[in-house]
């Protein structure tokens, strides 16, 4: 992978991780811990309709943290120089795979042999 490309995809990460974080904290979420815990108004008359609200709170949290450990993740293998490897075969990952999605652990083949 060219320098350049590889710049511009940490780049991407940097944002996208710094777009999770801000959409974190809209919802009242602490990055870090154990637990998820949101900030969900209370003052609802319905408490299914509160409880119900919560509960799609919570799960779009979850997705964001579990993003967010992916992009850290990917910018850490860049720190360590393992970014762009296959973690399962060791190949080089295509870079219109890591264009596509610059989490990218796997290759298109392992990907597909894995059905992940």
């Amino acid at each position: 992978m060219e320098t350049s490309e590889y710049g511009e995809l940490r780049v991407r990460l940097e944002e996208e991780l710094a777009a999770v974080r801000r959409q974190l904290a809209d919802h009242g979420a602490a990055e870090d811990g154990d637990g998820v815990e949101v900030a969900v108004d209370e003052g609802f008359a319905d408490s299914g309709h509160a409880t119900a609200e919560r509960s799609q709170v919570l799960a779009m949290v979850e997705g964001l943290l579990e993003h967010r450990g992916e992009i850290v993740a990917a910018l850490e293998r860049m720190d360590e120089g393992r970014y762009g490897r296959c973690e399962r075969c060791g190949a080089e990952i295509a870079y219109e795979r890591l264009d596509a999605r610059p989490t990218a652990r796997l290759c298109l083949p392992c990907k597909q042999a894995v059905g992940a």
